[in-house]
């Protein structure tokens, strides 16, 4: 694809990564038979090939419209389109640069601004979050039932091991799954302890929530004071830093390439990365012997998050882990599409979102399984929203 970016964005080192994206597409449209947004709504604007033209648009110079924001915002970030894409085109990045720009350019109607800002205020900070959602689990009874089914009810987590291993891993918190689901993190220290390996916690929010909100600053100086934080751990010889929230781990991936232009933290920045790990790819690795078969007669459903499949590219990852472990898995019909959580999607979108969503678990519940299983805390939130089955973390 030809381009001539405009002279405000052409020289910069996110003008220059755009305009290699740009130039990598050829157009060809295989992207649109995988995105779920184009799916339902059949418009070439609403799917990858048309939002690349539209931000192709906007970095040239042209008007920028609020219908461009529109299309843009529609986008989940599943980067579904990134897996099928036979030129690898990283459309998820130019997106993100796209919406930076238009952000700036075209502002938003009040109600929105103020949306994304509480939004922005709550779900990144783990007390305000934990607090909100005490207090709405304490009313849960006395609200309407739409509104009910969006309160996740009160898990109460086991203990974690205390003894000491000859191995360890560092472990994210993250923002929302300490007050939501506790019990996810609580469970895989149990269960790597069984491993010989011992995790220590790191509290906070990887960034993601604020930067794929348009907040660019604010989510690279999370960014860096996260690294701040771990560095000190990684340098006392922990082994990785191991993500169970397949939506926080794709970002922290990242931090290499979004602050590489930073000659203070790109090092440190880049190692981080390197040393990020799934769950689920610290337990391929693994002998599982120890942990028995505890899924033996279990007939499960598993979701497969767009984070994990697309963003860290680790599709049939966690799969044959419960395999190995006994669990009898149903097949899933459409697993690449998007659940329609994708973070804060399912609130500033949910007509679409829950579109997305009756589809997903009509696929997950055909087959009639105890109980549906993921990898990512928002995919699991969103799908017990409306799930005829408990839905749990796979750990």
């Amino acid at each position: 694809m030809q381009t001539a970016l405009a002279d405000f964005i052409r020289d910069t080192p996110a003008g220059k990564e755009a305009d290699a994206i740009l130039r990598s597409c050829v157009h060809c449209g295989f992207c649109t038979a995988t995105c779920p947004t184009y799916q339902l709504l059949g418009d070439e604007l609403d799917g990858p090939r048309g939002r690349i033209y539209l931000i192709k648009q906007v970095l040239e110079g042209h008007p920028t419209s609020r219908l461009t924001q529109i299309h843009l915002d529609r986008c989940l970030t599943c980067r579904s389109c990134e897996t099928t894409c036979p030129s690898g085109v990283r459309y998820g990045r130019l997106l993100d640069i796209g919406r930076q720009v238009v952000e700036h350019r075209v502002g938003r109607p009040w109600p929105e601004r103020l949306a994304r800002r509480v939004l922005l205020a709550v779900i990144a900070y783990p007390l305000r979050f934990g607090l909100l959602l005490r207090l709405g689990q304490g009313v849960r009874g006395l609200l309407p039932a739409d509104l009910r089914r969006q309160v996740p009810l009160r898990r109460e987590p086991a203990a974690r091991p205390t003894r000491s291993q000859s191995r360890t891993l560092l472990i994210l918190e993250g923002c929302a799954q300490p007050s939501a689901a506790p019990t996810t993190n609580s469970a895989a220290a149990r269960v790597l302890d069984r491993l010989g390996i011992q995790l220590r916690s790191l509290p906070g929010c990887c960034g993601a929530v604020h930067y794929h909100a348009g907040a660019e600053a604010e989510a690279l100086a999370r960014m860096r004071r996260n690294i701040d934080a771990w560095w000190p751990h990684l340098e006392e010889g922990a082994e990785a830093i191991l993500s169970s929230a397949s939506g926080c781990g794709v970002l922290v991936k990242d931090y290499g390439k979004l602050l590489a232009g930073d000659p203070a933290y790109a090092a440190k920045a880049a190692r981080v990365s390197a040393l990020t790990r799934d769950l689920g790819e610290v337990l391929a690795k693994e002998d599982l012997t120890p942990l028995g078969e505890p899924g033996r007669g279990r007939r499960i459903a598993f979701h497969p998050p767009c984070s994990l499949q697309h963003g860290q590219k680790l599709p049939g990852l966690v799969e044959p882990i419960l395999v190995k472990l006994g669990f009898s898995l149903t097949p899933l019909k459409d697993a690449h599409l998007c659940c329609g959580s994708a973070g804060t999607y399912s609130i500033l979108q949910p007509q679409l979102s829950q579109q997305l969503l009756r589809n997903k678990l009509d696929n997950l519940q055909a087959e009639v399984p105890e109980l549906i299983a993921t990898a990512n805390i928002g995919c699991q939130l969103h799908l017990e929203t409306e799930a005829q089955v408990p839905v749990r973390h796979w750990i």
